[in-house]
């Protein structure tokens, strides 16, 4: 029996899944309550949970509108529309936390957005997916092209802070370096949008899809549109409220700039949006999870990271270069490293779940202090 579409505007909205419609009010109340903050000079405190939570409800709203959409574009097109528009909120942040001089905290907060991805987040998934259904096998070519392009994005990433470190000839010349570097991983990203367009390792699983809109009425074109530039509004609103009370709150909780950045920022950005590589895994799609965990961290590597070094010179008083802490550097290394290593064998289990997540845990630790 062919089920009859919704006509009114009213009926459409409310072919909108509960799950998404308590999330869209969530942000919405969210982001509301966070400008009345702001504009009333409230607690700084206060208001940065409450626009961190308005935060990550934005972007798992962006990442859903953007979901709802592949059921009209295909697989291929929802995987570049995700590479495009999936770190939305983060980019806001980043520009707005640029403008008020916080580099240290931006770049801590893309780091942490490929630490939180690679380590929390697909150790989360390893370990709830393994404790479930034991060990866990599946074909690895996709994740195992994921979890290369991820590494040899980090490899050209620490170039310019080797070269300082080291005291090559190119040292003093890091901002060119920088510049160089960010043109080189937008070059790569800009040649991976044909591989996601044909359904490569980087476009949607179509299985996924087709699961979702089994399960679900997919939303109205329209609709998917809208709430997609809502969010995408809303996170700009957002993102320059939580900046503003970033300092006060950072002094306030005596907390460094480097670890704010690092855990507080990038889980506001991502936890809630990668809840579906964990569901993913729960449902015992391992290679689906871990393509669409470490395509998150794909794109900060070859997408945001680059945009934003590329914005300082323009917009910032003090330009975000490619040269990083040497710790923020060996996290790199061993996220990056341990995605690939992990990925190779084709075989998951919890106890490695276990060892990312605490991984994970003693690198945000050791930030604490700065």
């Amino acid at each position: 029996m062919t089920r009859q579409k919704p006509t009114g505007v009213m009926e459409q909205i409310a072919t909108i899944a509960v799950r998404a419609r308590i999330l869209l009010l969530i942000a919405l109340v969210a982001a509301v309550v966070t400008g009345i903050l702001n504009a009333a000079g409230a607690n700084a405190i206060l208001t940065f949970v409450v626009a961190a939570a308005a935060l990550a409800t934005l972007a798992a709203l962006v990442g859903e509108a953007t979901e709802q959409l592949g059921a009209y574009l295909g697989a291929g097109a929802t995987g570049v529309l995700q590479s495009a528009l999936g770190n939305l909120p983060e980019l806001f942040v980043g520009i707005f936390a640029l403008r008020a001089g916080l580099v240290q905290v931006v770049q801590a907060a893309l780091v942490g957005s490929i630490l939180g991805n690679s380590l929390l987040v697909l150790g989360l998934a390893f370990l709830i997916g393994g404790l479930r259904h034991g060990t866990q096998k599946f074909p690895a070519e996709a994740p195992r092209t994921m979890a290369t392009l991820t590494l040899l994005a980090v490899a050209a990433l620490v170039v310019p802070t080797l070269t300082a470190g080291l005291h090559t000839p190119a040292a003093g010349h890091e901002d060119i370096l920088s510049i160089a570097g960010a043109v080189v991983l937008l070059a790569v990203f800009a040649a991976s949008i044909p591989v996601a367009l044909a359904g490569g390792p980087n476009s949607v699983p179509r299985e996924t899809m087709q699961e979702i809109e089994a399960k679900e009425r997919p939303w109205p074109l329209w609709l998917a549109i809208a709430i997609l530039i809502g969010a995408g509004l809303g996170s700009a609103l957002v993102s320059d409220w939580f900046v503003n009370a970033l300092g006060p709150a950072i002094t306030a909780l005596n907390i460094s700039q480097a670890f704010t950045g690092l855990v507080v920022v990038a889980l506001a950005g991502n936890a809630v949006e990668n809840v579906v590589g964990i569901q993913l895994a729960a449902r015992d799609k391992m290679d689906y999870a871990i393509s669409v965990i470490l395509n998150s961290s794909l794109q900060v590597a070859l997408g945001l990271i680059p945009v934003l070094v590329l914005l300082s010179f323009v917009i910032a008083p003090t330009h975000l270069l490619l040269v990083l802490p040497a710790l923020l550097v060996v996290a790199l290394g061993l996220a990056a490293g341990l995605g690939t290593v992990i990925t190779y064998d084709g075989k998951s289990t919890w106890l490695e779940g276990l060892a990312l997540i605490g991984l994970y845990c003693l690198l945000a630790v050791s930030f604490w202090w700065g």
